[in-house]
């Protein structure tokens, strides 16, 4: 052969090559801590296994070598031979294929196993070999924490705290399921997109504020805020936000929330006592001031009276006044009936605001609102209000605390006569009256004004309501809190239509209907 049609010389290797004969490779092979089993691509049958294989089945090489498919697999559907053929000819065609396989040892051990089978050309055959390694320590770990999952699932399930992830524009990235309810999600149901948007507007800076801060160091901040639930209810929560990252799975601020509701109202109705209480305080001072001056102006009245009755004497014993004289008697005297009438409003003042013990008696309701009538009558008239009394003619004996039934009756009649100073002078009517209902006394005090709505009545005596500035009440609150301690019932009603309007269908009834009802008591002869 001419030099220059000679082969070109292989590329020289570096002096420090290692050299492998087949020798070499097969040490190498029984050195792997790895599993190796070499099948027949044709046959399938098993050709050669490493000793890792060997030692992890608990077979010889030559005990190895005939055995098939369910001879060295688990007794079940899955692993019978015609899955694992498959498995092994499925590597042929596409090279490599994986699956999870369970072997069995010699001793009956079961060895879940990653297997997978590759394709190997080989000079005198191919040959496919499978690499195992046993599984089944993670197997159990995942198993252990889907138990764990399950567990904390299970545990979350009735609890009262919901837990959400949201991004720093509010997005919800994870919530649960306690979350779900606490937000009004019934089960179906796509939860809200963002938390935020579900908050009311004077909650949402706050919470879009604590959303921008990202701070590492796991501070934790409380807020309170009021939601709007899916299901159209507003409620309050109190929750605790930090900002976390978990791995690359998760990111945003963590929120633990639960319902508040209840307690913010009960933290309101305390505030509403308190200012009942201190509303009682000023009015029992109001009462002990005017017991001390209708005591400090019943000595000058009394005085006054006195030497009006003397001058009366003096004068028409006296000759030189003549004919004048019973004109300044007639004067003098009309002073004296003044003073009369003074001292007896001022008696009257006296005797109802003076301070009583708290203890309830037997009394008539009719001789109640008698008692308060004076007082009723000067406010009508002082607003030019047309008042109508019409009381039971038989008595309707109660167990009550009189004074504080009076300012029951005072506070709704007030109220009624308040409520008509807003019409014209002819159309003001205010009606009182008390009749027996069943087992009960009942007392009625009507206006004809605007008239309360009917969702308004609901509520009308939840809330205290402070006094009008011309009005001496108590609050519809107090009231019915004092109607309830002596078991009655108070309540709001639409009016009735009076007089001649009352035959005309178009005419719709006006004003409200203020009741309240006591139990009557027997009285033994």
């Amino acid at each position: 052969m001419s030099e220059q049609s000679a082969a070109p010389p292989s590329p020289a290797l570096p002096e420090d090559t290692i050299r492998f004969g087949l020798d070499d490779f097969r040490r190498m092979m029984e050195a792997l801590p790895m599993c190796i089993i070499l099948h027949d691509a044709r046959t399938k049958s098993i050709l050669w296994a490493n000793p890792s294989a060997c030692q992890v089945l608990g077979f010889t090489l030559e005990e190895l070598l005939p055995l098939k498919a369910p001879d060295m697999s688990r007794q079940s559907h899955e692993y019978r031979r015609e899955i694992g053929r498959k498995w092994l000819h499925d590597a042929v065609l596409h090279g490599s294929n994986m699956v999870e396989w369970c072997y069995r040892a010699k001793n009956g051990d079961e060895i879940l196993s990653e297997a997978i089978a590759t394709l190997v050309p080989l000079t005198e055959r191919d040959v496919i070999m499978v690499q195992f390694r046993d599984i089944a320590r993670e197997e159990q770990i995942r198993r252990e924490m889907k138990k764990l999952e399950s567990r904390l699932k299970e545990f979350m399930q009735d609890s009262d705290e919901g837990v959400t992830v949201l991004r720093s524009d509010g997005g919800i990235e994870y919530l649960s399921d306690a979350g779900r309810k606490l937000l009004g999600v019934r089960p179906g149901q796509n939860p809200p997109k963002n938390f935020v948007e579900q908050c009311l507007p004077e909650s949402r800076e706050e919470l879009l504020e604590l959303l921008t801060l990202s701070l590492p160091d796991a501070i934790s901040f409380p807020l309170r805020y009021q939601i709007l639930r899916k299901d159209g209810l507003v409620r309050w929560h109190h929750a605790v936000c930090r900002y976390i990252e978990i791995e690359n799975d998760l990111k945003g601020h963590l929120l633990h929330f639960h319902d508040i509701t209840d307690q913010v109202e009960a933290e309101e109705a305390r505030r509403r006592d308190q200012a009942a209480l201190e509303y009682l305080a000023r009015h029992n001072a109001m009462g002990e001031m005017a017991t001390a001056i209708a005591h400090e102006l019943s000595q000058p009245l009394a005085a006054i009276r006195n030497f009006l009755e003397g001058s009366v004497l003096r004068i028409r014993h006296s000759q030189a006044l003549g004919e004048q004289a019973g004109q300044i008697v007639w004067g003098l005297e009309s002073a004296s009936r003044q003073v009369d009438h003074a001292a007896t409003i001022i008696k009257s003042v006296r005797e109802y605001v003076v301070r009583l013990e708290q203890s309830e008696g037997l009394i008539d309701l009719n001789a109640v609102l008698e008692e308060v009538r004076w007082f009723i009558e000067m406010k009508a008239a002082e607003s030019k209000v047309h008042l109508h009394i019409e009381t039971q003619t038989q008595p309707l004996m109660v167990s009550c605390e009189k004074v504080l039934i009076g300012q029951v009756i005072l506070n709704l009649a007030f109220n009624a006569i308040e409520e008509m100073t807003a019409f014209p002078e002819g159309a003001r009517h205010v009606r009182i009256g008390t009749a027996r209902s069943g087992g009960n006394a009942l007392l009625t005090v009507a206006d004809e004004g605007r008239g309360i709505d009917a969702g308004h009545r609901e509520r009308l005596f939840d809330g205290f309501f402070s006094s009008k500035v011309s009005g001496n009440g108590i609050g519809l609150a107090l009231c019915k809190n004092i109607i309830a301690r002596h078991r009655g019932d108070i309540w709001a009603q639409p009016g009735e239509v009076q007089g001649a309007a009352a035959h005309v269908q178009e005419e719709k009834p006006r004003g409200t209907r203020f009741c309240f009802t006591l139990p009557l008591v027997q009285r033994h002869t």
